[in-house]
């Protein structure tokens, strides 16, 4: 039975978090856990709470370890466009993007 944990509106960008997420896709949840401890990036650390969550959920729920990360995804959250001032009293536009991550675990 698989377990999944999600993170909606994750404060960073998509294209960032699956670099990261490519890295775990497949390992047990050790291996994971192991590589996100000494990512530098910020990605890294929400994606390890995810994982985190997924194995509680799955203890709680009476699963035995060992668990393995079966599905790992990141999709597209809300984008806001906010604005920036510029000289002589102007504005530029730029897109502050969410993400949701998903992590799905099993036996």
């Amino acid at each position: 039975m698989p377990y999944i944990a999600k993170h909606k509106h994750a404060p960073t960008k998509t294209y960032k978090a699956r670099l990261i997420i490519d890295l775990i896709r497949g390992k047990t949840v050790n291996e994971a856990l192991n590589i996100l401890r000494y990512r530098p990036d910020r990605s890294a650390r929400l994606i390890e709470t995810v994982v985190r969550s997924a194995q509680a959920n799955a203890q709680n729920l009476g699963a035995v370890p060992p668990f393995t990360i079966t599905r790992a995804w990141v999709d597209e959250g809300l984008v806001m466009k906010r604005f920036r001032p510029r000289s002589r009293g102007s504005a530029a536009p730029y897109l502050r993007r969410r993400s949701h991550i998903c992590v799905e675990i099993d036996t």
